[in-house]
């Protein structure tokens, strides 16, 4: 039974060594996460730089960013590595942080494992049209479980911090789908849902899904599922103290000022340039910080 303790004011008890290793895994991926989570108490932050950093991890090996010879494989492994952590044996600079914070925040095993097997689906043959069950259920293991481990982390009451995941997860996953169409095309990869486009006439190749007339009528629907998911994860923050669900607020409010680009933009041309107002997103970041919406 993994214990939960709550002294979040100082960084967690781990060697400055190992701390230093992960903040670093965080620092290559080249994101503004870093600097985003320091608005979190020092434990706070170690745990979510070490969840980011699993994440990163993973996320490579199912890109093939890293030399395996069968990421797959890898994968697996990892499952018996988190498995391990939850028996107390840590044998890695990540995986001790990793322990460190599964003791702190009571992190659940069945979220690790739901990420490793989001990846393992973006592992071998490329996704093509999925079905809905399935693109929600890779939602699901790709963002919302990451979501339910952070709201541990961020100390979101239980009751909400899950339903919380479940939206927010759902909305920022459907803004990276939309918004990365064309490069997913380019890998071979085509995320929309097979029922839709069978609906909208939108051929399930990707290469010949990008400029199907179709196309912006699709991903409008979409567009509209993950406002949807956006309006109800709002509601439930504002039933949580504000400081529970701060970081939640500034990501929520970063993706919905992308998602209404895209929408702006649309998907007649899904390879033109996305034009993202910088000084509209970082100011709906800062008033969100705030507790204020645009």
């Amino acid at each position: 039974m993994v214990s939960v303790r709550h002294n979040t004011s100082q960084g967690l008890p781990c060697a400055p060594s190992d701390l230093r290793q992960v903040e670093e895994i965080v620092n290559r991926s080249g994101t503004s996460f870093g600097r985003g989570m320091k608005i979190l108490p020092p434990g706070r932050r170690d745990g979510m730089f070490a969840i980011y950093a699993f994440c990163r991890v993973v996320d490579d090996i199912a890109d093939g960013d890293t030399p395996h010879d069968d990421p797959a494989s890898a994968l697996e492994s990892w499952k018996g590595r988190i498995a391990a952590l939850y028996e107390g044996q840590a044998d890695t600079a990540l995986e001790r942080v990793l322990l460190e914070a599964i003791r702190q925040f009571g992190l659940r095993q069945d979220d690790f494992i739901a990420i490793i097997d989001g990846m393992l689906m973006d592992c071998g043959e490329p996704v093509v049209a999925p079905d809905e069950a399935t693109l929600d259920l890779y939602c699901d293991r790709v963002a919302s479980a990451v979501g339910r481990l952070s709201v541990r982390i961020f100390g979101t009451p239980e009751e909400q911090g899950d339903r919380l995941a479940y939206h927010l997860g759902r909305a920022l996953q459907l803004t990276n789908i939309l918004r990365d169409i064309a490069e997913d095309a380019a890998r071979g990869r085509l995320y929309l849902p097979a029922e839709l486009l069978r609906r909208y006439s939108v051929p399930t190749d990707p290469a010949e899904a990008l400029y199907a007339v179709g196309l912006d009528g699709l991903c409008r629907i979409l567009a509209g599922r993950a406002k949807d998911h956006f309006r109800r994860a709002t509601a439930l923050m504002k039933q949580c103290p504000a400081a529970t669900v701060r970081p939640a607020r500034i990501m929520a409010a970063s993706y919905r000022v992308t998602l209404a680009a895209l929408c702006r933009r649309g998907w007649r041309n899904p390879e033109a340039p996305l034009r993202v107002c910088s000084v509209r997103k970082k100011l709906a970041m800062l008033l969100a910080a705030a507790g204020v919406s645009l």
